[in-house]
Formats: structure tokens, sequence, C-alpha cells
């Protein structure tokens, strides 16, 4: 029988085991085939084809049970010759290596990752053709999805035929020629298979890596960017849509903003960007300003953090993933214009040389908003009686840039991933007034940040179910504060001059702060069986602090910002993860270990001049578990828990050396973090595209630290305790075609003191003052096609967004008629996109209104945010 006969035979066979599940599985197959979690079924919606080899027995059982029937295995549609290696082709040296396939949704192939090498050049000559290989992409019922493969590609030399006149003019005639080719894959008995690259296995993935997270034992909401990098709204704004997320703004663009998830807020949620963190990623000015076009995907982990990511995180973590596609050669740039003079410009760029694997990958961005928007505040008349009037502010300008650039090897036989990056950030931000109070105008106080760093990356599959994943990286920051101005200012801008030098406090300060920080992780994965696997993470990272006041009273002394400060915190971390039946119950159970060490020089209280070293280490641990089980295909819950620890951060440690005093003795915060939730999510239904969510969460903190003071001299502390009970759903419906789609969340989050002892123990029971406690977000969107050009789009969307009131203080002081509050809001936006695709290039452009209404809103008591804004944004991708 031919090799074209066997072929076809075993792609017949593996189409039969799609049709009729049950066939006896070959003992590859049995032992688990791919030891490696990306070559096994990701999910209930999976399913693998397999062809072991020509003419071989196939099976092919569905890990849902019912309903994959539908499924199409993808299929060769343009192969690629190899460059085999010159000593072989001299010996006419044959053999065969044997892939793993990435394919995308798009038919390309993402990745290729070599399972059986042949040596001697053989392996990188197969790798580097396969990634050249086109395929009709695996589908589920009619809808492309992304695939994995195992595929053999076989090095053959055709038979040497009879020596042939040449045509040269320089050979002569009668000079005899033989041509010898290298093995290429070849169209056989029937289109996409191959003559020379026999498939051996497909494993058809439920979705892209967003759904894998969703339907994982994770506790986790994913955000795709794909439309808001289209849209002008900023990540802030992007992350508030998200149910049981809270992002309030002390104003406009790069203003101070406070971010709460299922109850916990700020530095008890840890924020990355691709496992690194953010501060150590270049974004110093906070997740709310980071560009979110130069972000794909936003995971949100409540309450439940993986080991991988070493975090000693509260209330959960933000990770963001830029784009990890590193395949050919791709670029993006977007720009914004709008209200109070913002500006936005940011753009990527990636080249691959494929024969060599090298990869270079490029990113900046550049922010300018002015800020001056018009704000109702009271001033006083020349009588010093106060009168509301609109004024504009004149000093909340904020300037940032940043750029990155990222070199390094993928995909080689030696490494899945090696890359080094480097970055450069810098931010500058004008304060009109006091954090959190609108009522005493500044003029000329501002701060800034420089930050620079590098960061080196290595993954690499090592074989037997063994990968590890290597990142470690150093920052440097120099961060300024400055308020020396001797001028009163009023709403208008107006300069009183002869006050005493500074506006916001009763000394100028002129400071400088340098800081030096490094961390590492390593993640080493084990799957011993398809069943089990098991994750190592080790997490250290050190930060050094040391500063300058340039404006010291008393110029002899020392300065308390010259102090030395270290930290050290170390996150280790072990996972076990199982499936069973058949994918249906996932279960991940881990052990994480939190270790700090401090230093700290600090002056001795009556002598300006000397200083005392402390040292202090911390030893806690912390333990959690995810569960996950799929009722059928369109149905899943889960369930998950988390003892969580925070070690203190540097600023509440070391104090500012001014104003905030150093605690050395500071304990971790605790929090027991519980969730449990159920999904619905069909997405093939008659009626369109369904998904359904509905979760319960549970945080009960304890050591809760807290910034306290007397109004000159503060310093925090380990004060009271909290419990937050809260419920959030989310429903989504796309229609058939996808013309309309409409989208909804809300959250009501009960956060309660529970201290029974200390400051706050005589508001026990009490809700927590000034946070929102019932929230919501709505959204609908009208979309049509091919209205100019074969492949357009254009589309409608209304945003809005629903905040109940609270009070801004303890509801048990004063009377509730004349309680201090923030009003309930209803704020909306409305935006017109148009789509243009033309191949390779997409361009995209909106016009955007924001606060549509001009209602007043306000996030913090007093402090009021932009009214009625217009911005519009161009986008270019190719």
């Amino acid at each position: 029988m031919t090799r074209r006969s066997l072929v076809l035979r075993g792609f017949l066979a593996g189409l039969m085991a799609f049709l009729l599940p049950g066939v006896p599985a070959p003992a590859h197959a049995q032992e688990g085939g791919v030891p490696d979690g990306p070559g096994r079924a990701e999910s209930g919606r999976e399913a693998s084809a397999r062809a072991p080899a020509a003419g071989a027995a196939v099976d092919e059982r569905s890990r849902s049970g019912a309903g994959d029937g539908r499924i199409e295995p993808p299929q060769l549609v343009g192969g690629a010759e190899a460059e085999v290696p010159p000593e072989a082709r001299a010996a006419r040296q044959e053999g065969r290596v044997v892939l793993k396939l990435l394919i995308d949704a798009a038919g390309r192939v993402a990745e290729a990752e070599v399972v059986e090498p042949m040596g001697r050049g053989f392996d990188e000559a197969a790798r580097a053709a396969a990634l050249r290989f086109r395929f009709t992409p695996a589908r589920r019922g009619g809808t492309p999805v992304a695939s994995r493969i195992l595929y053999a590609y076989e090095f053959r030399f055709p038979e040497e035929s009879p020596a042939e006149p040449s045509s040269s003019a320089e050979g002569g005639a009668g000079v005899a020629a033989t041509r010898t080719e290298g093995p290429r894959p070849a169209p056989a008995a029937r289109p996409g298979q191959a003559k020379d690259a026999v498939p051996v296995e497909v494993t058809v993935r439920g979705g892209a890596m967003a759904e894998r997270l969703r339907q994982s034992a994770q506790a986790i909401k994913v955000i795709e960017t794909g439309q808001a990098k289209q849209r002008t709204a900023d990540m802030g704004e992007v992350l508030a849509r998200t149910e049981g997320v809270g992002v309030r703004r002390s104003g406009g663009l790069g203003s101070s903003t406070r971010f709460s998830l299922n109850g916990l807020s700020n530095d008890q949620i840890r924020f990355f960007v691709d496992g690194v963190p953010l501060d150590f990623a270049g974004f110093p000015f906070g997740i709310a300003n980071v560009p979110v076009n130069l972000i794909d995907r936003v995971e949100i982990y409540r309450g439940v953090v993986p080991v991988r990511l070493g975090a000693d995180a509260l209330g959960g973590a933000v990770n963001l993933v830029t784009d990890q596609d590193v395949r050919g050669t791709h670029g993006a740039a977007s720009y914004e214009v709008g209200s109070f003079d913002t500006h936005r410009l940011a753009a990527t760029a990636r080249h691959l040389h494929e024969p060599s694997g090298f990869l270079a990958r490029v990113s900046g961005f550049l922010d300018y908003a002015r800020n001056d928007y018009p704000v109702t505040v009271d001033v006083p008349d020349s009588d010093f009686v106060e009168h509301p009037a609109r004024v504009y502010r004149f000093h909340d300008a904020y300037r940032a840039a940043g750029g990155g650039v990222e070199l390094g090897f993928v995909n080689r036989s030696w490494a899945r991933r090696l890359l080094l990056r480097a970055f450069l950030t810098a931010y500058d931000k004008e304060h009109q007034h006091k954090l959190g109070v609108m009522k005493v105008p500044y003029g000329e106080v501002t701060n800034g940040e420089t930050t620079t760093g590098v960061a080196l990356r290595y993954e690499q599959p090592l074989g037997r179910g063994v990968a590890i994943e290597a990142i470690g990286g150093y920052a440097y920051g120099r961060a300024t504060f400055l308020d020396v101005s001797e001028c009163t200012y009023d709403w208008y801008g107006h300069c009183s001059p002869g006050g005493k030098p500074g506006e916001d406090d009763t000394k100028p300060r002129d400071q400088v702060f340098w800081e030096h920080s490094g961390y590492g992780r390593l993640n080493l994965r084990f799957r011993p069986h398809p069943e089990h696997a098991l994750q190592l993470s080790v997490s250290p990272m050190f930060v050094t602090r040391t500063g300058d006041e340039r404006r010291q009273a008393n110029p002899e002394g020392r300065d308390p910002l010259t102090a030395d400060r270290g930290l050290v915190n170390w996150v280790h971390g072990a996972e076990h993860q199982l499936n069973l039946l058949d994918d249906r119950l996932e279960n991940v159970l881990f052990v994480k270990q939190y270790v700090q060490f401090l230093r700290l020089e600090e002056s001795v209280q009556g002598l300006a001049d000397r200083f005392r070293r402390r040292d202090r280490d911390t030893h806690r641990l912390g333990v959690g578990d995810g569960l996950r089980y799929r009722f059928g295909e369109w149905l899943y819950a889960k369930a998950s828990y988390e003892w969580a620890r925070r070690l203190p951060r540097p600023d509440e440690v070391f104090g500012d050396g001014a104003l905030i005093r150093a605690k050395l003795d500071l304990l971790p915060e605790a929090s027991h973090n519980g969730n449990i939730g159920v999904t619905f999510d069909a997405p093939d239904s008659a009626t369109g595209a369904w998904r359904l969510e509905a979760n319960g969460y549970l945080r009960a903190a304890e050591d809760l630290i807290v910034l306290l003071g007397n109004g000159k001299i503060s310093q925090y502390d380990n004060v009271f305790s909290a419990r937050a009970l809260g419920v959030e759903a989310s429903a989504r419906w796309t229609s058939p075609g996808e013309h309309v789609v409409l989208d909804g969340n809300v959250t009501y989050d009960d956060l309660r003191n529970t201290a029974e002892e200390g400051t706050f123990a005589r508001y026990a029971g009490q809700r927590m003052p000034n946070r929102p406690w019932l929230f919501a977000n709505g959204s609908a969107r009208v979309q049509l096609r091919e209205v100019a050009a074969p492949r357009d789009e254009l589309a409608l969307t209304w945003d809005t967004r629903y905040v109940h009131g609270y009070f801004l203080g303890w509801e048990s002081n004063g009377r509730r008629e004349d309680k201090a509050s923030v009003p309930s809001q209803l704020l909306h936006s409305l935006a017109l996109t148009y789509v243009a695709r033309l191949a390779p290039r997409t361009l995209s452009f909106t016009v955007e209104a924001h606060n549509l209404t001009d209602e007043p809103a306000f996030d913090f008591y007093g402090v009021q945010r932009p009214g009625r804004a217009f911005f519009s944004k161009a986008m270019l991708e190719m």
C-alpha cells in the first residue's frame, strides 16, 4: 500500500472517530500522549482526534460527553519546504521530527514545539517550515477555534532520476546533471493532507486563552480589550465597567485613584503586567492610567490568587497581559484627542526573523491632559462671604511618556522564549488641591517620577512533562515632590505673594527619593499524569530607598530622608491541579509561605544627628483551594477559598521621613476569602449567544493597616478588622449575526467594621464609610457590517453606570439627614465607531461623548470629576 493511501486511511479513521466515539484508544493515547498541559484537552468543550500513524487504530472521545459531533479537525492547505542541513543533504540522511503545533482560529501556526527530535539540524529545519504552514482552522459547529496537533515531518529524498542533459550553456552538450530536492509537504490523495507530514494527534481547544481561564477552577474575571482599544475610555473606565470592581478618581486623566475589588482596596490588591509587578514594569502612575492600547487582556483574580504570580495579595490581583503573539511582522498605532486638551498616543511593533527565531518588539506611549474642566466651588466675595461659582481648574495638568524594547529568541529547541526587555517611563502631575478635599486651591504643587529597568524572561519545556518559567529584573526610580511656593492662590489662578513657603503644609518641601528594587520568579511545572499537575513557585523581591530634603529646617542636622531603608519579601508556593471525570471536575489546591526582612535607620527622638538601626523578620503561611465542576456543555459552577496575607509595603513601614513616621512592628494583614458562583454560557443557541454569571463572596480581614494622625504627624498601624459580604451578577446577550449586543452587571458589597477593640471598636457592626456599596453597569451595542466596503463595520455603543449614594462618615455619627454624603449618580456615554478592514490593514475611527447628560460627577465627597466631554480616536493596525 502506498504512503498516500496510508495517509488517507489515517485521516478517514480520525474522521470516523469524531463521528463514532468509543473506539479503543491506541497504546500511546491511553498513556496520555503529550505529557504537558497544553497538549491535552483544556475544557469540557474540547475533543481530540488521533491518527497515530498511517492505518493505525484511532480513538476520538468527547471530553464533554455529548454534542461534539460537529467538531472538524484542522486541515493542511499550504506546506513549506524545510531547509535541510547541507551535511544531511550530502549524506542523503532521512528521518522524522514530531512537532506539537498550535493553530489559531485563522489557520496560522502560532507555536511549534519539537517533542520527538531527530537532531543534527533537522529539528530546527522542521520547526521553521512548520511555522510557515497554513491550515483550514478547526471548527466547532462551523465556528473556527484554536487547536493543537502533533505533526510528524518526515524527511525523505526522492529516488535519483536518470541524468538529463544540462540546458546551461556553460554545461556543454552531453553533460549530465542530477537535481536533489529536500522534503516538503505536498498535497496527497485529498485536500488538506500531506505526503510527507503525517498527522498523529489533533486536540481542538475550547476557545482562546481568555476562555480557557474563564472555564478553569481559578476565581477569575477576564476582560478582552479588542473593542476598548478602538474606544476612548482609559484603563480605569474599562475596569470600572466590571462587576465587583470600583475605580474612584479625584479628577481627570492622571489623577490619584482608589481601586477596590470585592470590598478590599488599594494595596490590598496587587497589580501586574505580564506577571511582573506594575511598579517594576515601567508604570509607576497606577493601573488606571496604563494605556489601553498596550494591553490585550486583563485578568482579575477575585480574592484567590494563583501561586504562579508569587503575590502577597490580600484581596486579589489584576494582571495586565500585553500582546503575546510572536509571529511575523505586526504594528499598531493609535491617537486620541479630546476635551480639556487631552492627547494620547500609543504604538507597538514587532518583527520575527523566522529562520533564526530572533524577535524584536517595541512599544511606546505619550499622554498629556491639561484637565482644565469646569467645577463648582465656594468662592469668597469682597466681604469674605462664600458663594458658589463656576471656575476652571488651572493647575491639574498630567504628562507621561514611556517606551520599551524587547529583544530575544522564541520557539527555539533550547528556549520557547528568551526575551530581554528594557524600559524607561516618566510622568509629572500638577496638584490643584489637597487629596480628597476641593477647598483650598494650589498653584505650584507638583510631583513626578522617572523609572527605568530591565527584565529577562525564560520559558522552556524540559521534557517528560516538566516546564520552567523564570523571570528576573531590576528597576530604578527617582521620585520628586515640590511645594515651595510663597503664593496664596485663589480659584481664578491669581497669586497673592508674601505668604509662608509651602501650599500643602506648614513648611516647604523639595524632596527627592531614590529607589532600587529587584525581583525574581521561578515557576516549575510538572505533569506526571494527564490528570495531575504540580507547580512550585519562588518569588523574591527587594527594595532599598533613600532620599533628600533640599529645604531642611535645620541645614546643620542630618536629613531624615537619607536614612538607609531596606526590605526583602519572599513568597513561596506549591500547587496541585487535579482533573477528573473527563475534565468535568478540576481542583487546584495550594499553600504559600510569606517571609519579610526589614532594615531601617531611624533618628533617635530628641537627637536629630543620631540614628539607630533596627531589623525585623516576619514569617506567615497561607493556604487555598479552587474547584470547578461542569454540569454540562453550557453550565458550570466554581467555589474557591484562600487564607490570604499581605506584607506591609515600604511606605507603610518606612514612612516618608517627614510627615509619616516609620512603623517597624507592623503586622501583615490577613483575610479569609471565599467565592462561590455559577456560569451559564451558551454561545451557539438558536436565539444567539448567552452568558450569565452569578457570584457570592466573603472577605473576613484582620489587622488592617490604616494611616492615623493628629493633623501634623501620622503613622500606619494595625487597628481594625472588617467583613465584606457581597453578591455580583452579570448578563450578556449577542444576537444571531452579532448585530446587537446587550451587557449588564450589578454589585452589592456590604463591607462592615468588625473591630471589637481599639480606635474603631465603638463603630463595630457599622458599614464602612466613604465607600460605594451598590453599583451597576449597562451597555448596548448595535452594529452593521458591509456598510461601505466588503469587510467594514459601523457600531453605535451606549454605556451607563449607576452608583448609589453613600455616607462620608460613620452611620452613628450625627443625624442621618445632616450627614455629609456622596449622592447617587447615573452617568452615560455614547460612542460611534467605524472599522475598515483592508487586508493586511485595519483602520478604526471613533467619536465619543462622556458624561453625555453633563451630570455632576463625584467619586469622593466634594471633589468634582469632569462633566460632558468629547473625544475622538483613530487606530491603525497592520
